[in-house]
């Protein structure tokens, strides 16, 4: 057993073939083939069976993917950790955000991160709140900024965020004012498209609960990223439930409007998390940079 043949066999799994390995490694197929089939050996297991034109994990592949995940994860976070202990201002910040907040928020803050640290590198990845948390489980990044994050994670600062329901700035329908009685409101929200993120995202489950409680079944369309769902809305797509963080600057330039609901604004905090224990030296520097600048507040609980 050796990393390249667990690399490959991870290769396998995420590509669902050995045609697809191959050209994720830049490695020939016969090489893959060879290295899938020595692993195999070595575990006296079958790990990968046909499926189509492809390859599916056995019962017993699928429980072993998830320990090789994590002992690949655990070994490329040990070699961060330890270049950046060596040297936090040369080392790696592995961190990874939601969608809203990826894509909106963070930029600002690595900018100005690097302006203060500019030897650290940044590797930044994106996803819904099942990703991110995934990658963190798995030892693929080191903090991660999202919303209520799961039991066992180390709360290390909080911002605050709102979610709001937002619509058009203008257009041939507008939405009635906030001033508008809430029954006249809540009829135009029942006829309106909703704007739903993929599921596992945190947004799209709020959503789900919040048009439960205002009592209505309103159309929606699932777009699978929140920079899609902004361009819809200002597009006139439809309305949908968005942190006013991720939209300031619509708001500000009257692209987007608020409908206040009985129910909204919801307090959704953004929370910087990481697995309880030592932080990595770099990641380390991140935390206390976006504390000291204000951006985030600093806090001292497990959820």
């Amino acid at each position: 057993m050796t990393l390249t043949r667990l690399r490959t066999f991870l290769a396998v799994v995420e590509t669902g073939s050995v045609k697809g390995a191959a050209r994720r490694l830049v490695v020939t197929e016969s090489a893959v083939s060879a290295s899938l089939v020595a692993l195999q050996r070595s575990l006296g297991l079958r790990l990968v069976r046909p499926a189509g034109r492809g390859l599916e994990l056995t019962e017993a592949g699928e429980v072993y993917a998830g320990y090789v995940r994590q002992a690949l994860g655990l070994l490329e976070a040990g070699r961060a950790a330890a270049a950046g202990e060596a040297d936090p201002e040369g080392g790696e910040l592995r961190i990874a955000a939601v969608t809203s907040a990826g894509e909106q928020l963070v930029p600002r803050f690595l900018h100005g991160f690097r302006q203060a640290h500019p030897r650290a590198r940044i590797g930044l990845r994106i996803g819904n709140r099942a990703h991110v948390h995934r990658l963190l489980d798995d030892r693929h990044v080191d903090v991660v900024i999202g919303g209520r994050p799961p039991r066992g994670r180390a709360v290390l600062a909080v911002r605050p965020n709102e979610l709001v329901v937002v619509a058009p700035g203008g257009g041939a329908a507008p939405p009635p004012r906030t001033a508008a009685p809430w029954e006249e409101r809540r009829g135009w929200l029942a006829e309106q498209t909703w704007l739903l993120r993929e599921p596992g995202s945190g947004t799209r489950a709020t959503a789900e609960v919040l048009l439960d409680e205002l009592g209505i079944s309103p159309p929606t369309l699932t777009i699978g990223s929140g920079a899609a769902v902004r361009e819809g809305v200002i597009a006139g797509l439809g309305v949908s439930l968005m942190s006013r963080d991720a939209v300031a600057r619509d708001l500000a330039s009257a692209t987007m409007a608020v409908l206040g609901t009985p129910q909204t604004p919801l307090r959704r905090d953004w929370h910087l998390v990481a697995h309880p224990g030592r932080l990595p030296a770099t990641a380390a520097l991140f935390v206390r940079y976006v504390i000291m600048c204000g951006e985030f507040t600093e806090a001292s609980r497990k959820h």
